[in-house]
């Protein structure tokens, strides 16, 4: 598999690949643009609401996954650079939200130095800094990971996270980008909304003000094509949306409280949420884990080295020594806490077992590359990467994805 990426790849410089099953004589030695787009939280069946006729002409025009397999934990940070790498959270290194690592201290989504610090990121490559090192360039817009120097390397456009910058300005600013002179154009872009994961968590997946936020990022897309279409580039981009994840309700009844099981101060709680990792303080480790790895109703402990094979986590060593996952719908958290998504009562999560249907996500994809009117089988998110390489005739690093799963979308004259 990695030898037909690799031949693939090197389509631009070879008259041809004889020994690949779909050697593309015909395949343009120009790679299309390719746009990537993360509504963050959009869970697969948000696209039958009938709330945004944006994303579904696009997905009838073009290609749509009845559903996309978040990797575990289904988690925004971790997620998103899975897309980017192909590689499993335990594999690049980003396995929480919130994470420890010795060498390093704390790392959260709102701790500025460490979101920028690329010895948190260095574990895996994301594809702009290999797009960019096999001569293509490359611009994103709010995408984790892209503040940091991953490997010395940043894209060549770029801007810090801002969640206030207003949607159209976003779009507006990936459009300018498009609009810059031949030598400095990217050919890889991201852009990133997160007013359905935000409304997900404030009110839960079924409330009125997460519809209203579908409305909102598909108002935003709407403009983006627009301005696709008034550049003449709309047919000639390869556009792919995504999310990082689902969302589930969890009503503030449904707790589970660490404080009530293991003593306050013989551990250090990680991270809260749908799942918890937990370090037992030196002299404390069999009280904490007995506390823990006995039954628990809506809540189930493992060893690090026992978690369950299916979730592809566990081996890296930001995963604490003792990890807890939630039944879906219910959190992890301590009286000491209060599960709050910034300032306000948490009515959905993620995070949960990526098994879950609640946690599947969306995907969907228009271009010159794609096929029209195609619904394809549900396929897990590390596939989007060789997917991407692919279209983006470079040559992949070593990854957790399969190319085989997605080919199917593309034209035969693009595969």
């Amino acid at each position: 598999m990695f030898f037909r990426s690799l031949c693939c790849a090197a389509v631009a410089l070879l008259a041809g690949c004889a020994t690949a099953p779909h050697a593309p004589a015909a395949r343009p030695a120009t790679p299309a643009t390719l746009l990537l787009v993360s509504l963050d939280g959009f869970r697969a069946d948000y696209l039958d609401r009938g709330l945004s006729p944006t994303l579904s002409a696009l997905a009838d025009q073009g290609v749509r996954a009845k559903a996309m397999k978040p990797s575990f934990p289904s988690l925004t940070f971790p997620n998103h650079y899975t897309l980017v790498t192909g590689r499993y959270p335990d594999d690049h290194g980003i396995v929480d939200n919130s994470m420890f690592d010795p060498a390093l201290g704390r790392f959260s989504l709102g701790n500025r130095k460490a979101v920028g610090d690329a010895r948190w990121w260095n574990e895996a490559e994301p594809i702009w800094v290999t797009a960019q090192k096999q001569g293509l360039r490359a611009a994103t817009l709010f995408w984790p990971g892209s503040e940091a120097a991953i490997h010395g390397v940043r894209p060549d456009h770029w801007r810090p996270y801002d969640g206030d910058m207003p949607y159209d300005a976003r779009v507006d600013k990936v459009l300018s980008w498009l609009d810059l002179p031949a030598a400095q154009r990217p050919q890889l872009l991201t852009l990133y909304f997160e007013a359905v994961d935000t409304a997900g968590h404030y009110y839960g997946p079924d409330a009125p003000q997460t519809n209203a936020a579908i409305g909102q990022v598909d108002a935003a897309l709407a403009r983006l094509v627009a301005g696709l279409k008034q550049r003449g580039l709309y047919d000639r981009i390869d556009l792919i949306v995504v999310a990082d994840h689902g969302m589930a309700q969890t009503p503030p009844d449904q707790r589970i409280f660490l404080d009530d099981l293991i003593v306050p101060g013989h551990a250090t709680v990680v991270s809260t949420g749908a799942i918890s990792g937990i370090i037992p303080a030196p002299g404390h480790e069999a009280e904490v884990a007995n506390a823990l790895l006995r039954p628990h109703p809506h809540m189930q402990c493992w060893k690090k080295s026992d978690i369950p094979a299916h979730l592809h986590y566990g081996h890296n060593a930001r995963v604490p020594p003792l990890f807890c996952l939630a039944q879906t719908g219910w959190l992890i958290t301590s009286n000491t806490r209060s599960m709050l998504h910034h300032g306000k009562p948490i009515w959905g999560e993620h995070g949960f077992d990526n098994d879950d249907p609640a946690m599947r996500a969306l995907f969907l994809a228009h271009g010159p590359d794609f096929r029209r009117h195609v619904v394809v089988p549900e396929f897990p998110n590390v596939d989007v990467y060789p997917l991407m390489t692919h279209l983006l005739h470079i040559v992949p690093e070593r990854n957790d994805g399969d190319y085989r799963p997605v080919e199917e979308m593309l034209v035969p004259a693009a595969r």
